[in-house]
């Protein structure tokens, strides 16, 4: 009896032997699991896809939209060409600023984007202005056309934000924004575009809980100074924002004997070395690579190579 009763218990446990309850890996279970591989390049580089927004370097123009091309002359000026260009030489964060035609005239149909301020007594538009819907209705397409890629935009704005707002719905980027809550990390370019939030939108007038979609400039990011006289007198330093925020505008051009932009030194300003160096030294003080380089007549100079030689450096050093 205690021979089949052994054989018994011996076939049961061999009969079972895959029954046995698997263990379990509590540790990889509550770990995020790990993003997949990217096969097709962010931003022009595959390496860029798995940073977050804020350890990305972006070539951006100053009053991207002030230019020859679109019929804005020097002194108001700060490009020869106009988005067409800039986006097909690789810009993809730009500044703008939104006013009313006319002052006084506060409509949705009258924001337009023009250089300068209200201060006195006419509006700026008056030198030259470009149809806002237009213009944002274009980089949308080209975004549609490039769904790969995340754009930026700051918006010195003096319209009405419900207008401001109603400007970009007309255009179709209202849709394709991301909105960042503050104090919290950033996202990968990657999960921006997983989420086709592949915007994002910053101005210059003070946190709006009514709008969220746009992020206050000094609150959710810093600056350096600009315009400077000469390149030797630009540092890493902060002008404005938080300077604990991630993101940051390092500011890269050049007054003349105005104070306006110096169209006659775009080549010493945007020397691919000289903002290499700049763009270091601005790491080594703070920490992280600048998030913006911002430039005008961009067509001199390349910031754009030297945006991505940034990006494909892992440190300073």
């Amino acid at each position: 009896m205690r021979g089949g009763r052994a054989a018994v218990v011996l076939t049961f446990l061999l009969m079972c032997s895959g029954c046995v309850a698997p263990t379990v890996d509590t540790l990889s279970m509550n770990q995020s699991p790990e993003p997949e591989p990217p096969t097709e390049p962010c931003n022009g580089l595959l390496i860029l896809c798995l940073r977050t927004y804020d350890n990305v370097t972006f070539p951006e123009t100053h009053n991207a939209f002030s230019t020859h091309e679109d019929g804005i002359y020097y002194p108001a000026s700060n490009h020869q060409t106009g988005l067409d260009a800039q986006w097909n030489a690789g810009m993809r964060a730009f500044m703008i600023d939104t006013h009313y035609e006319t002052l006084g005239d506060e409509q949705v149909e009258t924001v337009r984007l023009c250089h300068g301020d209200d201060d006195r007594g006419f509006s700026p538009c008056t030198y030259g202005n470009v149809d806002s819907v237009q213009w944002l209705t274009n980089l949308r397409e080209k975004m549609e056309q490039n769904p790969r890629d995340i754009v930026t935009l700051l918006v010195e704005n003096y319209v009405q934000p419900d207008h401001l707002k109603a400007v970009f719905e007309q255009s179709g980027l209202y849709e394709k924004i991301f909105i960042h809550q503050l104090n919290t990390p950033w996202p990968m370019l990657q999960e921006l575009i997983d989420q086709n939030s592949t915007l994002v939108v910053f101005w210059e007038q003070g946190e709006d809980s009514a709008h969220p979609w746009i992020h206050d400039f000094l609150t959710h990011s810093w600056t350096t100074n600009f315009a400077e006289e000469n390149t030797e007198d630009m540092n890493c330093d902060l002008l404005r924002g938080d300077v604990e925020q991630e993101v940051y505008h390092m500011n890269n051009w050049l007054r003349g004997p105005l104070g306006l932009s110096d169209p006659s030194r775009g080549d010493e300003a945007n020397d691919v070395d000289f903002l290499i160096q700049r763009s270091k030294e601005c790491w080594q003080q703070h920490g992280k690579r600048p998030t913006f380089i911002a430039v005008d007549w961009w067509e001199d100079g390349d910031v754009v190579s030297a945006a991505k030689a940034i990006n494909e450096l892992e440190s300073w050093e």
